[in-house]
Parts: C-alpha cells; structure tokens; sequence
C-alpha cells in the first residue's frame, strides 16, 4: 500500500510539473530599448523594433534572426544620403518608428528615426535579409519620423488604380520639426509609374500639420480597420492658445485615397473628460455577458457579443497620479460620426441648432457646410465623400461621444488587451511600473490579479500582445518580452482557493478535482460539473435528513444538493459505503449513502454529547466532490451538562432523547416505551424535581433553615433524600419533608471571602441509590464584611442582608452574628489622605478627601475647612464614606503687622458631619504661588505640535486636571505636571508668520493665572525642497535623505506609509527619523506589508503637525535571486548574483553583501546583476552555530537591500589538496635536515653583517610582494568597473578620423619638424601652372645616383603617388612592374626572405603609399574604431597613475623601460573646471594630486574639449589655469617663486605642492600672449629662476646623479639593492596587460578576422604574390608567407599601430607610445614564422605576451590561408576600385604641386636624366628625350636644343 501511494504521488507531481500552462514563463532581453512589437499572425513569430536593432522571434521568444540597424551617420539638418559633405554627421542611434507585417508578399516594413525616417523593406521570414533600402529618393520617401518623442502608426491596405491593386499602408505621425508635415498619409509598396517605394500616392494630403504654425500637436497611439474604413485614435491641442490635449478617433474609408471621406470625433472618458490623454487602444469583441451590461446602460444603444468595442486608456492632465480605461462600441463611433458628416450635408453643419462641425485642418470658418436644396440622400449617395463636399471633418466638443471610466487606477496605465474566455470580456492593462493588471469586466469591473513588475521589469511598452491561441500574453517593457499564460488555474488545488481568486478563465472542475479553464475540464457541459470561479460557490452539502443520528442507530442517510450522475461513495472517517443518487421535483440532487455501524463510530468525547465525523462524497472513488460534517449523538452523555438536572439536560438536549425515572437513565425517543416514569423530549416540566427554595439569601457563618418544593416526586415515595452544595465541603445534609410537597434542611454555617455574593446551586440525592434528582435550587450567598469595611459603609448597606456594625469586633456582620446592640451613630470620620497637598493662594480648585466614617449619604456632610479656609463640598463627587470633594476659596488675607501672631497659609482638614461627629486630618493641606519663569523651546511650527516645557517653582500645585495652558490664546494639551509642566501646542489661527511673541498662559483652576515672561513665537511651517531616493522596496530600510528647511524646530519627523482606503488591511507603518537638523531629515524607509498593492500606498511625511504627502516616492517589490552559478571562491574570485529588480530601487554603494561574518564590497549593481568582490581570506560563519568547523564548511553568501535580507546561495572557498601525512613528513624532514647541516655550514663562513644585510632584504621583499599582491587584486576589481565604463563611453563617442588629404600627407610624407614649410603641407607653390610627365622611366637613373638616398626615394615614391592619384590603375601597373624587377633580383640573388623588408627602394614606398590608399576606407568602417577603442584604453590607463613629465615614465605602462620603479604616493581629485567665457556650467575633470601643471591643463582640455578633435582644441600653451581658494585667485604653472629645490634640483610643481582639494574649482582661460604671466610685475630675477629648467624633476630624480647628501645615508649596496628591487614593480605590467587584453584582441581580430569584409587590394595582391611564387623554383611557403607579411602586416599595420595619429586626430604622448611600441612588436612578432625561445633573460616585453603569441600566430595563418581560398579579384575589378577611389579622392589632394616637386628632382638629375633617355629604346620610340626638353623650356626657359 505505501509502495502504491509513492508511485501515485510521483506521478501527480510529475502531471503538476509538466503541465504545460503550469506557470511557465519566457523571456527575451534586448540590450536597447524596445520600441515596437508585431505578431505575424500566420506564424506566431514575433517582430521586435529596438534602438540599434532588428529581431525576429520564435512563439517561444527564441531568436531566429537578427540583424543592426543602428548606429548611422546621420544628422536632422542633412538630406539623405549622408556624405563626407554632411561635416555634422555623428553615429546617430536609430530608434524603430514602425513595424507592419505583409503576408501575403512575405515582407516587413521596418521604418526608422534616421535619414530623415526613411524605410525599408525586409524578409518576413528572415530579418537579416534585407529586400529594399534607398536612400536617395528626396523628400516622397520620409516616411517615419526622424524625433524620438514623436509616435508612428501605421495600417497595411490597399489601393485600386486603373483596375490594377496595390498594397500600401497608411500612416499617422505627428510633427517633427525636421519631419514631412504629412500626418496622415499612404504609402506605395512598389515602384509604379512616377511613384517609387515609399511614395505618398497623393501630393497634397488635407490632413498635414502647418509648419510655421503649432497648431495641433498630434500623439498617434493605435490604428486599425474595420467594415472597410480605417480609424486613426490620437490626442491633439485645439489650437495654438489651448495646450490641453483632447483624444479623438478619425475615420475614413480604406478606398478613398484622396481622404474625402476623413472625420474626426472627439472621445471624452467621463462627463467632465477628466481623462483626457489617450494613452493605448485595443479593439476586440466584448462577449456576451460585457455585451449585456454595455446595452443595458442605455448609453450606446444594443451591442452584441460580435459587435466590436474599443478599449481605451487614458491619462489626465488635471491629476497626472491617474489614469482610467473606457469603452466606446464601434457601432457608437460609426452612428455620432454618421450624425456629424450628415449635419454637414444636409443641415448646414447644426444639430439641434448648436454648431456641431468645423474644420480642423484648414483655415475654413464660415459657410464650412453650405448645403443648397434638399440634400438628405447626399450621406447615402457619397458614403466615402466627394471632391465637391466639405473635408476633412470635426466634431465640435459639445458633440463628443462619452463613456464613464470602467476603471479608475492610481498611476498610469500604459498598455491594454481584451481577450474573452466563456462569453466574459477579461482586460489585461500595463502600467508605468511594469505590473499588468487583470481585470473581469462584469457589472462592477474588478482587479482580480496581476502580474508583478519584478516579473517583467520596467514601464509596459503599448504592445500589449497575445499569442495566436490567446493562451498567452506578450508583454513588452523597456528592454524586455515576457511571455506569461492568461491564466494559472492549475496552481489552485483546492475548490475554495479556486473559487477565491474571481478568474474568469478559471473554474473548479467537480468531477476531475481540479481548478481548470472549461474547456479543460471533462463533461463540462454537463450542469453543475464545472463551477466557474467569479459566481462564488462551492459544491456544499446544504442539509443532511435525517440532520443527526444516534451513534446507537444505524440507517440511510441522505445528502442534498449535489447534480451528479456518476458512481458516488461517502466516507464517513475510515468507514467507506456506497451511494445513490435521486432527484427532487426542484432537480435538485439527494444522495443517500449507508451509515456506519455503532462499533465504527468514534467515542463520544468529554464534555460533549455527540461526536463529529467528517463527511466526504467522492466520484468514481477518486475525487473528492464535497465534505462536511455529520454529528452523531449520545442521549446518555447529554446529562454531562449539569448533573443536577439530569432529567432537565436530557429531554431539552436538541437531540430528542427521552428520561426514564425508573433507571434514571437517557436514551433515545421511542414511542413504544411509556409509562409514568417515562419523560418525553421537551417536557421538562415533567421530569421529578425540587424547586422555590426559600429564603433565597444566605449571610456567611450563620446557620439558616431554607424550605423548597417537590414536583413529580410520586415515585420517590418513601425514599430519603440528602442536599449538598460545593460550598459545603463534600458533607451532605438530611432533607425532611413537611406537609405535602414542601422539603426542608437545617441549614449549613458557610465561609466565603472572596465576593461580596455568590450564587450557590444544591444538589439533591436519592439516600437509597445515590442517584441525583433534579435540583433547581439556586440561592445567594453573601457577606457583609467585604466592601463595608468601616460603620458608615455598614450601614448604607441594603436592609435586605441585615447587615449591623458590631461594636464588640468592629466588623460589618450579619446581625445574628452580634450580640451586643447596633449604635445609633458611627465613630467619628477619619481622614488619611488629601489631593491635592498644594493649591495656589486663589483657591477654586477641587480637593478630594480621603478617609473612612465620612457619612452615609452626601447630606451627612455639614462643614468642610481647609488650612482654616471654608470649602465647598461637591455633592456630585461623594462616595460614600470614604471620598469627599470640595472646591477651596482663597487663602485667608494677611492681618495687619501690628498683630502679635505670624500669618500661616497651612493647616489641617476639618470635617463636621451630621451629629456633631467632627474629624481633622493629620495631613498638611498648603497654600502657595507657583511661579512660572520660562518656556522651552521659544519657538515652534504654525501648525502646532511642538511639546514646550514650562519651568519654574512649585508649578506642582494642584493638580494635572486643574492646570490649563494656553500659547497666545491657542490650547496647549497638558501631557505632564510636575516640577515641570509640558504641553503639545495646538495649531496657529493668525495669518501672521511668524507670529508677534505671544504669552503663554498657566492657569490654575477658576481663578489663578499665570504668565510665563518668555514668549512663544509661531514660525513658519518646515518646507520639504527635495527628497531623495524616490524609490523602496518593500522590505524598506533604504535610507531618504530630505532636504529643506525648518526642520530644526520639528521634534519628531516620521515617515509613514497608509494603504490606500479600499485595501482590505489598514495598517499603518510608521518610521523615526534617525538624524536630524534645520536643512536635512533622514529616515530609513518603512517596512510594508507584501500583501499590499505598491501602487496604492500613500506615503507621508509627519513633521510634528505638518503632514506633507511625498507623492513620487514609489515602493517596489522586493527584488528576486537566481541561484548562484558559482559556489567555489579563490583568492582573487569575483561573486555574481543574478536575478531581476535590483536597480528598481538600490545602489551599488548602498547594497550590501556578506560572506560568513565577512562583508563583500559590491562593485557592479545592475538590475539583473550584482558583482561582489570576496574576501581575500575565508572568514568565519555568521551564526554560532555554524562555527564548529571553519575548514571547508559553505558559507552563507547574504545579499542585504535596506532591511531586507536574503540568503542567496551557500560558498566555499577553494581547499588546497591535501597530501598525506607519511608523505609530507619524510619529505619535509629529510630536505630540512640536508638543509641545516649545509646551513650551519655556510653560517661559520658569513659574517653577522652580511647575515643583517640579508634579513632586510628578505623582509624588504616579502613586504613588496605582499603590497603587489595587494594592487594586483585591486588592479583586477578596478578593472571590471573600467572595462565597463570605458567601452560605453567610446561607443557613444565620435571618432576623430582624418580626412583623406591629411590622411595620405601623414602617411606619405612622414611628419617632421621640416615639413611645416614643405609644399605638400603647404600646398603653396611659386609657379602658375604645371604640366604632367611621365615620370616611370626615371626612377632607376635616380636609384642607381649616390645622393639619392633613402629618405629622397621614399620622398620621390610618395610624390608619384599623389601625382599619379588620378590614375591609380596606372600607378599600379608601374608599381607591378617595378615590383617584378625587384623580385626577379632578389631571387636570382639567393636572398628572396629580404625582399620588401625595408623601404630602401622607391618601389617598396610605393607599395606602402598603395596599401595605404587601398585600405583607407576599410580602417575608418572596420579596423578604425578597435584600434581608436585600443588608443583610449591605453591612454585612460596611463594617466590613472603617475606620470613623471621629465622621465616620461608611467606607473601604468606595457613598456618595462618606461615602468615608474618608484611606488609614489598619490589620490584622486575631481576639479571643477569652469572655463573662462563659455557660461556658467562646470565640467568635472578628474585628475591626481601628483600631476604637473600641464599635466593637469591637458587633462582639462582632454575632458572640456573631448568633442572636438585634437587639432581644434587649444594647446596647453595658449590656456592658463587659475585657482581661487578665497576671495583672490592664483595663476598654476609648472614653475615659479614657490618652487621647491633640492640641493641643485627643482622639483615641478603639482597640485598638491599648491594644497590644491577635492572639489576645488578652478577657472580655465585663454592666454594672448603665452609669456604674459612673465610680463607682469615679476623682477628680473625671478625670470632668471624660471627660465633655469635644466635641473628640473617632477616625481623621481634621476638614478645616476643622487645629491651627496643623500648618498652619505647608505652604502653604495644599498644603493644597488634599491634599484634591483625596482624591478618587482615589472608586475605591473600584467595588471595594465590585463586591463587592455580585450582591447587588443579586438583590434588583432579586426585586422586579421575574416568574418569582415577584406579589402579587394589585399586579395589583389596576395594573389600577385601567390603567382609570383609559383613563377620562381625557389620560393617556398615560408618565404611567401615572409614576403606577405613584409607586404601588409609589417609595412601598412605596423605602422598604423605605432601611428594612431596617422588616421585619428589625436595626439600620442611619449608614454603611450611607448606602450604601443610593445603592442606593435608583438603583432611583428604573431607574424614571423621563426620560433622564439624565451628564458629569464628575454626582454621583459617578450615575456608579457608570449602566451598570447600563438594564438595570434594561428590567426595570421588562418587569415593568410582565408585570403588564398576567396574569390579572386580579376584586374578588371581592381582597376574599376582603383578607378573609383581615384574619382573619389584625387581633387583633394595637392596634385600639381607633386608634379612640380617631381620636376625638382628632374631638373636636378637633368643631364643624367637626358643621356638615360637617350640611351632607352623604348624612350626613344615616345620621343621622351623631346618631350622632357619641351617640358623644361615651358616652366624654367631652360635652353634646349629646339
């Protein structure tokens, strides 16, 4: 059996868990925001617009395809396409505009925000594909918007021209400034005709915005189509004065392309139109039950179930906190336009007189609807207008269509979907917050769930969508696709949490048990078998006949109301019977079932008479289909209810039962049983039993016969009865009976002290059976003692308890209890005690004396005196005996001074009492003054609240009650008396404020008033400025900071948090402030309930009485944990969490993380993401429980946010592998024993000097490794927040490329100090005109000339270059002929590897300047930005550390040459740089205290200037830098009159030489003259001091020149000892390697990578070299790949590595290049073939990347083997590519000025030149001789032979 139950409960839990609605929920994460989502309908696939980005997913949100829209060069001021000509073209984000699906044709429009919002066409069923792009189609084809704020929407349809049809799609934008004015227009699919893809297929549209006018500011937020008219819904102004928005629907017929037929109608929600602003739409049909409630408000007229409703949400301008949804039936919009368009046509615009149309978009105004004759048909006849009838339409605001908001939500609701499950109309609505609510749109609509924001994330995107089986909804936030089911019925197990959740999709399915939708459940038509959640009910068993049953019997039962027809069986506990069902004449179902037998019935249990056993009905003996309880009855047990009345309790028991005297037993009725002795069921009157006792009260300790009744008694004749009582101590006492029925007992002397009374009940038993006979016998015992404790309180007591006071015991007794006479009168009163002891001199307080005998009755008390004063006694406020109250008068004046007795204002309490009874009191009542001296604080709130403290002297008189304080006239709430009095202050009433000083009054009673001398001043209430954050979870915790003023005088600030008035609970969370003063409060923010709707929590502040309301403080869910990834932490591990919701509303620097006891530092927090960095050592558990062993136990790994905590994993650190102990210790021992005997050995032979020398060195090391390994771990953690940083500021950055003329000047003519003036620079020469030669033939007589070396040929190739830039095809076939040559001779020379290793020839410049010219274009779309990324990496790590501006060294470097050995000291300052001139905004820079002056100048510029590239920024030369510590500023430089000196040297001065701080603020400005702070009043010999820079030194000096003094402090081994320590600072090197290895892998792979497009020169090319080699025997592979990489990588990569500033506009500093000349190198070194051994002695830049060599190694042979296996590039190709960038570019550059510098080198080598000519046959056949000679006459008159 138990093995049985396991298989069934695997199974469920299998069945619940694969489910396949069971909760499952998918998501798609994109990384920009998304802007639109569409469903293709056939498929189910989905389509996702994003910024950047294109997707095409599957159902499940899997990615199918994809592809990057984004970023483009582009800006709103040029026209497309955008050219070089376009200077302010930057990488522009292109946000999508629209998205529609065309199936039919397989194609998705994708429109957007850049070139002007220009679209495209691509392939539904692959995205990537991209069909149709043009760019170059003017102004027809803007379609989109190019405005991020400005919505598009858009419809497919088509259009019928000439019988033809085509599809276009129409489009509703607003107005752009940069935008087509079109609002409204369609849009052509296919080139036809005049019109091209994406034409407006109408010239003028009559719906289009004007453009020098705002009129109507138009928001676009849903369109579609139905009955053949397309609708637009979208909110506008009215008109240039009016900036309310109003929402309308417009209308126009999908078949009038000219939009005669366009009208709009306003749509109001709620009377008032309160929500005015549309804010998402969706259509469906309402169901039939929505359809009822809609036709049954008489507000729309009958709408069906098929009939078509739009759901609308809105925002409203008045109360931005809001938002609500409407509905207008489509057949109500359709019915008001037909009533606008037909006023128009036929009742000249007017419906019942009231102008009820005008014209929105024309300037139109009088006679807009002149309507001539009898025009009623013209609706009918011109149903989609005419050119002749008035358009575009509007209704007027008087004739909007209304409808009342079905809902009204807190927050805006941003999304809506309808779907209708069983007839009801269910709506999904987004909001802001990223929650979708559901709502059950029935009489009354409801929010009954929702799905939580933490689940999607972010505000909900309008796309509110679902899939194609309406089972699942789509929802869309900012960077997010959630696919979440309708419904999740399946987690309810049971019928009334089913019932409870009011889901209309959900029902509790009877004869399965479970909560299912209807479909889902089995034989659900049949009635009653599926019950439908919102109805509310249960199947109950409503009755059970017969009701109960004796546990004795056993009979049919039957249970109602249930309509089943299967096999039914009842459980009864473990008893299992079968069961029938019948049906009543109601149809209502009875189910009669066997009941148990007597032996299965359960004990009856104590105190009760019947047993309750659970009932339950199963179905086909599986599901439980009802329970409840049946009560099975014991008569016998009912007398356990009073067993003095066993009779009584048991015929009035609700079960029926019956007595029998005879056997004094219960039992069930039976008729046959009767007889005299038998007492039938409710018949008490019947039963045998004594009643009436008398007397009915009873004194304590006094014996009194009581007499009773019999009734019944006939069968007790005979018999002897005993009565007893609990009181009477288990003793019984004999009853005797008198005449007749009337019994009688002796009586019984009780004790009792605990109350004055108490009833007793006496029991009677039967003397011959001990059985007990009804007894009703009930009297009152009492004792006079309690309560009457004096003579007086005896005698007021009720003449009824005979009550005496007894002279003899002085007690209150009863009255036989006393033998000696009552007295006549009582003792004389006795006062103990007065309240007040104090009251002021004026009396008219209320003294309450307390004492004993102070009289029976209030008239007993004749005369009151205090201290000799009469007091008036208080008739009203008397207790008898023992409390007199009477109000005192003024103490007794002063006599005269000339009396003999001093006066006293003390004295006794007397009291005179009826009888001449007099009492004085030992206790001193005394008259004084209080004195009032001040208040404290003097100043409060106007609203009241602030508690003040009033001291003073005796200001304890009278009492709290007496005392009233008043502030200017304002109550003052008492709170404490005493020595001091405080009061709370009431609420100003003046208008004043401040208020005059106002008097605060104590008064004493009626009569005493005191004024305090220091006043109170009401001041202006506390105002709350800011506050922030605005965000909480609802764990809370989170520290606010608010900031105003006033809040010194607040003495209590609280922060609480009100549920909205219709949530169930009301509970209040309330939090103090934990630190105060005037301008800022901080609060940490409250906990909350997590049952409570966020979005209807209130959240106040209370400051005293002021109660402000911060109305944008907003409370989140608390956020979720995944699972960690990773449980293993190493020394340097970093920790990520993941999950969802954490930047909703918390801070990396405000989250908190622990490990064990130990608290991890949090460097990253992202919403799904948290990065912790872990303790370096492993600290210990957190509970003390966990402590008991710390080696490898988990950890618990605590993510805490505010107050909230959360385990969310448990780690462990690492364990190092342990080795046993029999190998460890011989290991060890013999080793060490080897070791010490050398040792010792060694030890004889060292001097103790040597040995210290060694210590400290030793010591010195280990310091320097453990500070290295220090850095290095934070080195690692800096790096993970900089990488980060870094890569998103360069991909928003513009990268500063050079133009294509500067570009080859610093690539051809290598910049140089020289070639300021050079004419290429200048682009200047001294002739008008130069004619073009052939130049080719010259150059091996130039190269076989001595003076023509290197630096002239590499001149010359690059002066060909430009001159032949025009024609670059010819330029190529000389460089292919010469390069043939070239090879021909190194290979005949044996030496082939040399070829192309160096530029010594004019042809391998040649080959330089063409691979620069080729791959131009292919640097700035692809290799560019890696390398530029690669530049700003490396310069950003540079400058984060030191940098010694005379050494140029860096603490952070990849060169160890460079490497700053010294471990300076330094810290972080960020300046506040205002420039001079340029407005008031600052710009934070930061930079390190360390820095030189110009250091800091640069940084500034760098940072103030960072949009501008180098060239256009000021030089540090031409600003100066001035710091304004106080009222004067002082101008910063590098050296001056403070300069500190060392011996000889002069060290540069930073910023922290001038004490400059954090935060500083410091002013850069233009210099005219850059010597000017020279020419100031400085005297001549402080120039002479600032222009001595020779010993100058910033951080370090240098090694070899170290002052005398200094090098008198230690030997000369110390000395050596310091710089070979240096050397461990080479680690850092790694720390800056790590940091860029990424950006240097991207740069290798974008040079070396395939997946790029390669550039068709180096296919060309490679390809020559290929052909080359198969030409010549002794060329092997090698040598090729040799000749390769001395052709490309080393001759055109090398050199744009080392050289960013050959295609960037940026400047290299000495430090950076030294870290690019390491990168360079090992790029060289990737691709040489030869192998490079590396030992302890190698080049430490060797050693930094030889484990990253033969990576790069691979990847230039899988790039050169890539190159070989491409489509080869014909000469064809290339000449037309060469052809290409020669038209592109040749204009640009300096031509003719090449050719006259070319003429130079002619002219020069003129003669020789002249003979080489002669001598060529080839020359002489072109005549070349006479055409140089003509050449030389036209520009010099040279002589000539002519």
């Amino acid at each position: 059996m138990r093995r049985w139950a396991w298989h069934f409960a695997l199974v469920f839990l299998a069945a619940v868990y694969l489910s396949p609605s069971q909760g499952k929920k998918t998501d798609f994460l994109s990384g920009t925001l998304i802007n639109n989502v569409v469903v293709n309908p056939r498929t189910g696939q989905l389509y996702v617009g994003a910024v950047n980005n294109l997707y095409q997913l599957t159902p499940d949100l899997e990615v199918l395809s994809s592809t990057e829209t984004g970023p483009k060069r582009d800006n709103r001021q040029c026209t497309p396409p955008i050219t070089e000509a376009c200077e302010e073209a930057m990488d522009t984000d292109n946000h999508n505009k629209l998205l529609l699906v065309h199936e039919v044709k397989d194609i998705l429009v994708v429109c957007g925000s850049v070139f002007r919002g220009i679209c495209s066409l691509r392939n539904l069923s692959s995205v990537a594909q991209l069909l149709y792009f043009s760019d170059t189609k003017g102004e027809k084809s803007y379609v989109a918007s190019a405005e991020e704020s400005v919505s598009v929407v858009g419809v497919m349809s088509y259009y019928t021209k000439d019988r033809d049809n085509f599809t276009v799609f129409l489009v509703g934008k607003g107005y752009g400034s940069h935008d087509s004015t079109k609002l409204i227009s369609t849009r052509i699919l296919q080139d036809y005709g005049d019109w091209v893809v994406f034409d407006s297929i109408i010239e003028a549209s009559a719906v289009q915005a004007n453009p020098f006018v705002l009129r109507y500011l138009h928001d676009f937020r849903f369109t579609f189509k139905d009955g053949g008219f397309v609708y637009f819904l979208f909110s506008r102004t009215l008109g240039l004065q009016d900036n309310k928005n109003f929402t309308f629907i417009s209308r126009m017929c999908e078949n009038d392309p000219w939009y005669y037929s366009y009208t709009e109608l306003q749509l109001n929600c709620s009377a008032a139109n309160k929500y005015n602003k549309v804010q998402a739409a969706y259509v469906a049909a309402p169901g039939e039950a929505l359809a009822q409630n809609l036709s049954r408000s008489y507000q729309y007229g009958v709408v069906s179930a098929s009939d078509k409703v739009l759901f609308v949400t809105f925002t409203s301008d008045e109360g931005p906190s809001t938002s609500a949804m409407c509905m207008y039936p489509l057949r109500s919009i359709n019915n008001r336009l037909a009533e606008i368009i037909g006023a128009c046509y036929s009742n000249k615009g007017y419906i019942n007189e009231v102008a009820a149309v005008y014209s929105p978009y024309s300037s139109k105004s009088e006679k807009l609807c002149d309507s001539s004759g009898n025009q009623n048909d013209v609706l009918n006849k011109y149903k989609c207008g005419a050119e002749h009838l008035t358009t575009p339409l509007a209704s007027k605001a008087e004739f909007a269509l209304t409808a009342e908001p079905s809902l009204v939500r807190k927050g805006h609701m941003t999304a809506v979907a309808v779907a209708v499950e069983q007839g009801h109309a269910v709506a999904f609505l987004g909001t802001t917050t990223g929650e979708v609510l559901k709502v059950h749109l029935s009489d009354h609509p409801e929010v009954y769930g929702r799905v939580p924001g933490d689940v999607t994330g972010g505000k909900v995107n309008k796309n509110l969508l679902f899939d194609s089986s309406f089972q699942n909804l789509y929802i869309t936030t900012e960077k997010m696709i959630t696919k979440v089911p309708v419904q999740a019925c399946q987690l309810k197990t049971d019928c009334h949490s089913c019932i409870s959740m009011k889901d209309p999709y959900c029902g509790w399915c009877v004869l399965e048990g479970k909560c299912t939708r209807k479909q889902e459940c089995g034989r659900s038509t049949e009635e009653n078998t599926w019950l439908w959640s919102p109805k509310q009910q249960c199947v109950e068993i409503q009755a059970f006949n017969p009701p109960n049953l004796s546990c004795r019997k056993t009979q049919q039962v039957g249970e109602r109301q249930l309509g089943l027809s299967d096999q039914l069986e009842c459980v009864f506990g473990s008893f299992v019977s079968g069961a029938v069902v019948t049906f009543d004449s109601h149809a209502h179902a009875q189910v009669t079932c066997s009941m148990p037998g007597p032996v299965d019935i359960p004990p009856t249990p104590e105190q009760q008479d019947y047993v309750s056993v659970p009932v339950k009905v199963l179905v086909n003996s599986a599901v439980e289909v009802t329970s409840g309880e049946y009560h099975f009855y014991n008569c016998a047990a009912t007398v356990r209810k009073n067993q003095n009345t066993p009779c009584i309790a048991c015929v009035t028991s609700e079960w029926g039962c019956q007595w029998n005297a005879k056997d004094h037993s219960c039992s069930d009725s039976e008729d046959a049983v009767s007889g005299d002795h038998i007492v039938k069921p409710q018949q008490p009157d019947s039963c045998p039993q004594f009643e009436s006792p008398e007397p009915l009260l009873i004194p304590v300790g006094y014996k009194i016969p009581i007499t009773f009744q019999g009734r019944n008694l006939d069968i007790y004749r005979g018999h002897r009865f005993a009565i007893g009582t609990e009181l009477m101590k288990h003793t019984e006492e004999e009853v005797t009976q008198e005449q007749g029925s009337r019994f009688k007992f002796t009586g019984y002397e009780f004790t009792y002290d605990q109350q004055q009374e108490v009833n007793i009940s006496f029991h009677i038993k039967d003397r011959d059976n001990e059985r007990k006979i009804d007894s009703t016998l009930t009297v009152v015992l009492y004792n006079c003692f309690l309560g009457r404790e004096d003579c007086s309180l005896c005698k007021h007591a009720d003449t009824k308890y005979q009550c005496v006071w007894c002279e003899a015991s002085h007690m209150c007794v009863y009255q036989g209890l006393c033998p000696s006479p009552q007295p006549a009168q009582c003792p004389n009163p006795e006062i103990v005690n007065i309240i007040p002891r104090f009251g002021p001199l004026n009396g008219r307080i209320a003294v309450t004396i307390k004492g004993s005998n102070m009289g029976i009755k209030k008239e007993d008390v004749k005369k009151i005196t205090v201290a000799g004063v009469d007091c008036v006694h208080q008739e009203d406020r008397y207790s008898v005996s023992t409390s007199v109250v009477c109000e005192i008068g003024p103490a007794r004046r002063a006599p005269p001074s000339d009396l003999p007795f001093e006066p006293t204002n003390s004295g006794p309490v007397e009291m005179e009492l009826e009888g001449g009874r007099r009492g004085t009191s030992q206790v001193i009542f005394t008259y004084r003054d209080p004195k009032v001296v001040a208040v404290n604080p003097v100043k409060g709130p106007a609203a009241g609240g602030t508690v003040i403290t009033i001291s003073g002297e005796d200001l304890d008189t009278a009492t709290k009650e007496d005392v009233t304080v008043t502030v200017g006239g304002v109550p003052c709430e008492v709170l404490s008396f005493g020595t001091e009095i405080t009061c709370k202050t009431g609420r100003y009433r003046g208008q004043k404020v401040p208020s005059d000083p106002l008097v605060v009054t104590v008064k004493y009673g009626k009569n005493t008033t005191k004024d305090v001398p220091t006043p109170y001043q009401y001041s202006e209430n506390p105002k709350i400025s800011e506050y922030k954050p605005k965000d909480s979870f609802i764990c809370g915790g989170r520290r606010i900071v608010v900031t105003g003023s006033g809040f010194d005088l607040i003495q209590r600030a609280t922060m609480k948090v009100l549920p909205s008035p219709d949530e169930f609970s009301q509970e209040t969370f309330v939090q103090d402030a934990h630190s105060k003063n005037d301008t800022v409060l901080q609060f940490y923010s409250p906990s909350v309930n997590s049952s409570l709707d966020t979005q209807s929590l209130r959240t106040i502040l209370q400051l005293d009485n002021v109660m402000e309301e911060l109305k944008d403080f907003n409370y989140h869910p608390d956020p979720s944990f995944n699972e960690l990834a990773k449980n293993v932490i190493t020394e340097t591990s970093i920790i990520i969490v993941t999950g969802r919701g954490f930047l909703k509303a918390m801070t990396a620097q405000e989250a908190q993380a622990f490990v064990g006891d130990a608290s991890c530092h949090v460097n990253i927090l992202q919403d799904d993401k948290l990065i912790l960095e872990a303790p370096s050592s492993q600290p210990r558990a957190r509970s003390k429980r966990q402590r008991r062993d710390t080696t490898n136990d988990p950890l618990d790994l605590v993510v805490k946010f505010g107050h909230g905590e959360w385990i969310v994993g448990s780690v462990y650190y690492a364990r190092k592998v342990d080795i046993p102990l029999a190998i460890i210790i011989p290991a060890v021992i013999i080793p060490m024993l080897l070791f010490i005997a050398v040792s010792v050995y060694c030890y004889r032979r060292k001097s103790r000097q040597a040995e210290r020398e060694y210590e400290k060195v030793r010591h010195q090391l280990e310091n320097l490794e453990e500070s290295v390994r220090d850095r290095c771990k934070k080195e690692f953690t800096d790096l993970m927040i900089e990488m980060e940083d870094h890569t998103s500021d360069l991909s928003e950055a513009r990268i500063p490329f050079l133009d294509y003329k500067n570009y080859t000047d610093r690539n051809f003519f290598l910049p140089s100090k020289d070639s300021v003036n050079d004419a290429m620079f200048t682009g200047k020469i001294q002739i008008p005109e130069a004619r073009r030669t052939i130049v080719a033939q010259f150059i091996h007589t130039l190269e076989s000339r001595p003076d023509f070396n290197a630096r002239s040929r590499g001149y010359f190739a690059s002066l060909l270059t430009v001159a032949l830039h025009g024609k670059l095809e010819y330029y190529t076939d000389i460089m292919r002929t010469l390069l043939l040559e070239l090879m021909d001779e190194h290979v005949q020379s044996k030496n082939p590897k040399l070829m192309l290793r160096r530029s010594e020839t004019v042809v391998e410049r040649m080959l330089c300047n063409w691979m620069s010219i080729c791959l131009y274009q292919f640097l700035r779309d692809t290799a560019g930005e890696p390398l530029y990324k690669l530049y700003k990496a490396l310069k950003h790590q540079v400058e984060k550390g030191p940098v010694d501006a005379k050494m140029k060294k860096a603490k952070y470097t990849l060169n160890d040459t460079g490497l700053l050995g010294d471990d300076v000291e330094y810290s972080v300052l960020t300046l506040q740089v205002l420039v001079h001139g340029e407005g008031p905004d600052v710009t934070p820079v930061k930079v390190l205290n360390c820095d030189t002056i110009t250091q800091v100048k640069e940084k500034i510029i760098d940072q103030v200037y960072r949009n501008l590239p180098y060239s256009q920024r000021p030089k540090v030369e031409s600003v100066a830098l001035e710091w304004r510590p106080g009222s004067t500023g002082q101008i910063l430089s590098d050296l001056d009159l403070t300069s500190l000196k060392e011996g000889r040297w002069k060290r540069l001065n930073t910023l922290a030489h001038y004490n400059v701080r954090d935060n500083a603020t410091l002013v850069l400005s233009r210099v005219l003259h850059t010597q000017s702070f020279h020419q100031q009043q400085d005297s001549h010999e402080e120039k002479n001091a600032l222009l001595e820079e020779d010993n100058t030194f910033h951080l370090v000096r240098p090694t070899d020149e170290i002052d005398e003094v200094k090098s008198k402090r230690g030997s000369m081994k110390d000395k050596a000892m310091t710089k070979a320590i240096t050397e461990i600072y080479l680690t850092r090197l790694l720390s800056v390697k790590g940091t860029l290895q990424q950006f240097v892998d991207d740069f290798f792979r974008s040079v070396l990578g395939l997946s790029s497009v390669v550039p068709p020169a180096v296919k060309y090319f490679f390809d020559f070299l290929d052909e080359q080699a198969l030409r010549h025997d002794n060329v092997d592979e090698e040598t090729l790949h040799i000749w390769k990489t001395n052709s490309l990588p080393l001759r055109f990569w090398v050199n744009i590595l080392r050289n960013p500033h050959f295609i960037f506009d940026v400047h290299v500093t000495e430090v950076v290049d030294a870290s690019l000349h390491v990168i360079s190198q090992t790029f060289m070194d990737a691709c040489t073939k030869t192998e490079h051994k590396l030992s302890r002695e190698s080049p430490s830049n060797k050693l930094l990347y030889a484990k990253e060599i033969s990576t790069y190694k691979k990847m230039v042979d899988d790039y050169y083997k890539g190159i070989r296996q491409m489509v080869s590039v014909s000469d064809q190709d290339m000449n037309t590519h060469l052809a290409e960038v020669s038209r592109q570019h040749t204009d640009k550059l300096n031509t003719e000025v090449a050719l006259h510098q070319l003429y130079q080198y002619a002219s020069k080598y003129y003669d020789v030149i002249i003979q080489s000519l002669d001598e060529d046959p080839a020359a002489q056949n072109k005549q070349l001789t006479l055409r140089l000679q003509q050449i030389a006459a036209a520009l010099e008159n040279k002589v000539t032979d002519l």
